[in-house]
């Protein structure tokens, strides 16, 4: 397997509900929703960087065509990590996150890593870290 990622697809339980948060709150680019001419096809794709896009698709979807029965979503069982390149930047992610109702979880703060990081939830409970690390050096 070759170590590339080209698409990360999370279940929703409202696909208009999360289309809205992504696309309207924090100002991802999306297309809307397609496939609705399929029983278990609607779904909305947003472009992250080149190659790689986020899928969302309805739970009830996923366990339909992966054959497997829905379970409770556990909220704790990945993270979304956005890395940006100030603290400043941290900080305008999460009070863009907040406006767009997502729930913060744990405010921005110096981490003990040495960098500054929060994190927020989804309108479906998906974790996402919004993190500054002096390390790393993000292209813009």
């Amino acid at each position: 397997m070759r170590p590339q990622i080209t698409l990360i697809t999370v279940g929703v339980d409202d696909l208009d509900r999360s289309l809205r948060f992504y696309r309207d709150g924090l100002g991802l680019k999306s297309d809307g929703i397609v496939g609705t001419e399929f029983e278990y096809g609607a779904v909305a794709f947003f472009d992250l960087q080149a190659g790689l896009k986020l899928a969302l698709w309805p739970r009830k979807s996923i366990a339909h065509d992966s054959g497997l029965p829905p379970g409770n979503p556990s909220p704790t069982e990945f993270v979304i990590g956005h890395n940006v390149s100030s603290k400043a930047d941290v900080d305008t992610v999460m009070d863009q996150a907040r406006m767009a109702g997502a729930r913060i979880v744990k405010p921005a703060h110096d981490t003990f890593w040495g960098g500054y990081a929060g994190y927020f939830q989804d309108p479906d409970q998906h974790v996402w870290e919004i993190a500054w690390n002096p390390q790393w050096v993000v292209p813009e």
